[in-house]
């Protein structure tokens, strides 16, 4: 199993992204990003949040716990979506 400093390097470069990119993107130093890819710091857990956006992964992905990277992500909730026998209020068909 990979550890997730790996994971994140993985990620940054199959996206041709330089380090300072990612960091930039987290509003940290390139130089603190550097240690998490490297594993001599732990990833706080906003900055793993952040990167499951920046990325559009999971976090069950970064740490290494699913082999499945995209979110998959979802339409509307159906049952928010207004009937097709609806009529907007006053809407009354004018003959």
């Amino acid at each position: 199993m990979k550890q997730y400093w790996e994971i994140l390097r993985e990620l940054r470069e199959d996206r041709d992204l330089k380090q300072y990119a990612v960091a930039s993107a987290l509003g940290i130093d390139q130089r603190v990003y550097s240690r998490y890819e490297n594993g001599i710091n732990e990833l706080p857990l906003h900055h793993l949040k952040t990167l499951c956006e920046f990325y559009q992964v999971s976090a069950d992905y970064i740490l290494g716990l699913s082999p499945v990277q995209r979110i998959q992500k979802t339409g509307p909730d159906p049952r928010n979506r207004p009937k097709k026998n609806e009529r907007s209020e006053g809407g009354g068909n004018a003959d």
